[in-house]
């Protein structure tokens, strides 16, 4: 005979709780090695900041390879990855920090309540939402295009539309990875949880820096 159905859902509980707690510990430890990156870095050119770039995405490539052999190992890699990303936008944090230290603070604030907003919202809703994470990340790709263009082409207030469709798409990927989070189980799926909210965290960061630091990222 299996478990009563109400033990079973009680466990299941236990199990989604310890997750949620495991992951966001992650994203804790993560953003932690984050901050010290950045302030590691903040000397650093630009040119060395896209090798941090290029090796941290190096560790996100390993963590998928290493996340069915060693916990351990995932877990390093995820913070590895937190420490390079930080070097790698260190030059750019720096840079608004020197123009305007007010946009930095103000970019973490309004990230905290954005990132907690739709992370409630997406934890919560009910409705399967792999089909919005599908249309954002093709409209993410599309951004991507935009951006390219906007390095060479000047158009008047673009910077602060690109910001906010950018915050847009990162919504609807936070209440995304958020709804999986509820519904994963395996312990040992948090690392890579942990790395995908926390890209949602830096992402959302970043364009509100864009946005408060009056768009100097792109002049």
């Amino acid at each position: 005979m299996g478990a009563p159905p109400t033990r079973s859902r009680a466990r299941t509980t236990v199990a989604g709780h310890t997750l949620f707690a495991q992951t966001m510990g992650y994203v804790a430890g993560t953003a932690g090695m984050f901050a010290l990156g950045a302030w590691t870095g903040h000397a650093m050119s630009s040119g060395l900041g896209f090798v941090g770039f290029i090796a941290a995405f190096a560790c996100l490539i390993a963590m998928r390879f290493a996340a069915s052999r060693s916990l351990g190992l995932t877990v390093g890699l995820l913070a590895a990855f937190g420490l390079l990303i930080g070097l790698a936008v260190a030059p750019v944090i720096s840079y608004y920090a020197a123009a305007d230290p007010s946009a930095v603070w103000e970019a973490g604030g309004s990230t905290a309540l954005f990132i907690a907003g739709f992370g409630v919202a997406g934890y919560a809703t009910r409705r399967d939402l792999a089909a919005v994470a599908r249309i954002c990340f093709w409209a993410l790709l599309a951004l991507i295009v935009v951006g390219i263009v906007l390095i060479f082409v000047n158009i008047p207030g673009a910077a602060l539309a690109y910001s906010v469709l950018g915050l847009v798409i990162f919504a609807g990927f936070t209440m995304f990875d958020f709804q999986r989070l509820r519904h994963a189980q395996d312990i040992t799926s948090a690392p890579l949880l942990a790395a995908s909210i926390f890209l949602d965290i830096l992402n959302v960061f970043l364009f509100f820096l864009e946005i408060f630091g009056g768009g100097r990222g792109r002049e």
